[in-house]
């Protein structure tokens, strides 16, 4: 087997890294910088895409150099933050617009038209997706309605989310992978291209797009000035069918949970094309040679974001680690609950234009009893994701947990005892990097498939048994459904 290396480039949402692996999967050594988020507005949420290549650029510049060189260097794969939209000028590769990131809810009132109108049970039906602010083609329909630079950029326009943009400043090429495609509303579950009838329902011209591609393969070469050498880019996925992946959730019925600035539940349903679920998204979890697998998903949108805005906007925390020790340091919530619906709320409520609340306040209330319900929010969500999928006939057996949140034991133990499940986590909870790093290893040829990849390069889990915690469940969870009703 080669010893050369493996280079992943991880464009989150809140950072862009990138992470060398050896082709055994040990980590050999990261990079890190931060993302500006951008608010410009109530339920705005923008990117500057070209801040996300010159960070990722140098984050794989330091990788490379760290390495000995791009001789070095085995294959690069990227996962990224997804349903984020770039649109960016072919002609010189520089970005028209912000981004506009995932979480962004501008088009709640055109989905509501469209929904209106009829058209979501169809939607359904062919994406797996919903009429929703969340997906990338409303996105895209915005800008080209509502950014100057954009709608008249003609056939110089470039759209598509982060992969894109990443591959194409990396290779020229113009590449959407299918995981990624799979959440535009814009491809058919099971198509190989976009759909001329949903690109005309979005008004997304077919020329701004790019080719759809499988998740591993010969996608080109960097180009030669950027690291010295060129070295090829061989696997491109959405970040959340990477940590799928990571966790080797490749037989049916396996689960992951990635717990990062939201939330992401897949359950990997094989190669049968998934139904529509009440609440719940059929999704792309991998495309090799041809052949795709399937994945049905639910998606909360507020996690580590909540922790991230108590300790930014609110000062109620000084660190996300510091959760751990506060949730503790109390014997339950005082009282406290949160809505955590910063950014609306995902499955399985689907409610965009709901709005966050803090209540049972009191003047006994400390910052540790904010902490601990901002933390108890995931367990509640989780449990009524679980109802969801277990009503469409997809249970789940155990819980697979990743993502920086996942390092919280509290949190870990508490998804345990609220769900009643046994929850796994890997020594390595960053899976999504490690997911990439296995698609890449086999487009690279180092592994034959993707078992064999996952096999060897997956590390050992911890494990939390649920605990029977009695009333305290009861009581929290009504207290939790009392606020989505009032939403």
């Amino acid at each position: 087997m080669s010893e050369r290396e493996l280079l992943v480039l991880d464009a989150g949402t809140s950072s862009t890294r990138a992470i060398r692996y050896a082709p055994d999967g040990r980590v050999l050594g990261q990079c890190s910088r931060d993302i500006v988020q951008h608010y410009p507005g109530p339920g705005l949420v923008e990117h500057d895409a070209a801040e996300i290549w010159t960070k990722t650029l140098g984050c794989a510049r330091q990788m490379v150099a760290e390495a000995g060189g791009p001789d070095r260097i085995a294959a690069i794969g990227i996962t990224n933050q997804r349903e984020t939209v770039v649109a960016w000028r072919r002609s010189t590769g520089e970005p028209l617009a912000r981004a506009i990131v995932w979480q962004d809810r501008r088009t709640a009132d055109r989905c509501r038209i469209l929904r209106e109108a009829g058209h979501e049970p169809q939607l359904q039906q062919r994406t797996g997706l919903r009429l929703d602010p969340y997906f990338s083609a409303t996105k895209m329909g915005w800008l080209l309605a509502n950014d100057a630079a954009v709608s008249s950029a003609g056939s110089d326009l470039a759209l598509g989310t982060i992969e894109t943009w990443l591959a194409w400043k990396l290779t020229g090429r113009q590449l959407t992978d299918a995981s990624n495609a799979s959440r535009t509303l814009l491809l058919d579950l099971e198509g190989k291209d976009w759909e001329p009838e949903l690109l005309t329902l979005f008004g997304v011209p077919r020329a701004a797009l790019g080719e759809v591609v499988g998740n591993a393969g010969n996608f080109g070469s960097t180009m030669p000035a950027l690291f010295g050498a060129p070295i090829p880019l061989t696997a491109l996925v959405g970040d959340q069918q990477s940590a799928t992946i990571g966790q080797a959730c490749l037989a049916p019925g396996q689960t992951k949970l990635t717990l990062g600035t939201g939330a992401f539940v897949l359950t990997n349903r094989g190669t049968a094309r998934p139904q529509a679920a009440e609440g719940l998204l059929g999704t792309v979890l991998c495309e090799l040679g041809g052949a795709r697998q399937f994945a049905l998903e639910g998606a909360i949108f507020v996690a580590g974001s909540l922790i991230k805005w108590l300790r930014d906007n609110l000062g109620i925390v000084r660190s996300a680690a510091e959760t751990d020790a506060l949730a503790r340091s109390v014997p339950d919530n005082g009282g406290v609950a949160i809505l955590p619906a910063l950014s609306g709320l995902g499955a399985p409520y689907w409610k965009p234009d709901a709005t966050a609340a803090i209540t049972g306040l009191s003047f006994a209330a400390t910052r540790a009893h904010v902490a601990r319900a901002a933390l108890e929010t995931v367990s509640h969500q989780l449990v009524d994701l679980a109802a969801a999928f277990a009503a469409a006939d997809c249970p789940w057996h155990d819980l697979r947990i990743d993502g920086g949140m996942a390092a919280n034991d509290w949190l870990a133990q508490d998804i345990a005892d609220m769900t009643g499940l046994a929850v796994g986590r890997p020594s390595d909870v960053e899976t999504t990097a490690r997911g990439a790093a296995i698609l890449a290893a086999v487009g690279a040829g180092l592994y034959p498939d993707l078992a064999l990849a996952a096999a060897a390069m997956t590390p050992s889990r911890d494990h939390f048994a649920p605990r029977d915690i009695g009333a305290e469940r009861s009581t929290r969870l009504a207290a939790w459904r009392r606020l989505v009703d009032q939403a």
